[in-house]
């Protein structure tokens, strides 16, 4: 947690980076470093993709840990992609990715807990994001 804390930053490849220098030499740091160029998506489409494989995932057991890792490092990354997006368009599109992925966090968590399996909302504000075309 410490790791992201100190920050990540979003080089103009599209690769994030723990920007303590420090951190990033230690053992967590390194492994923070490969998660974040070999298991989250640097695209849109990447993006979307992993979405619709927590999504296909949402009537099975609860994720494994390493999923659920997966899952909120790839809704961390789509904040930083939407605050770095120069159109509103861009940003639009990323911030329904990241309310999907955040719908997708609840699911999970409710998992066996949730009345009737139903995780709570969102709230008002996801509604107006349409879904993807």
């Amino acid at each position: 947690m410490q790791l992201l804390w100190a920050g990540l930053e979003l080089d103009v490849m599209g690769q994030l980076h723990i920007q303590d220098e420090e951190l990033a030499s230690t053992h967590p740091g390194h492994r923070l470093r490969l998660l974040l160029q070999h298991n989250v998506p640097s695209d849109l489409e990447g993006a979307k993709q992993r979405l619709q494989q927590f999504q296909d995932l949402r009537k099975g057991p609860p994720l494994s840990p390493w999923d659920f890792e997966n899952l909120l490092l790839t809704g961390l990354s789509c904040v930083y992609r939407l605050h770095k997006a120069s159109e509103a368009e861009e940003r639009g599109r990323w911030a329904q990715v990241f309310a999907l992925l955040a719908q997708e966090t609840l699911w999970d968590l409710c998992k066996g807990f949730c009345p009737h399996d139903q995780p709570p909302s969102l709230g008002p504000w996801a509604l107006i994001l349409d879904p993807f075309p």
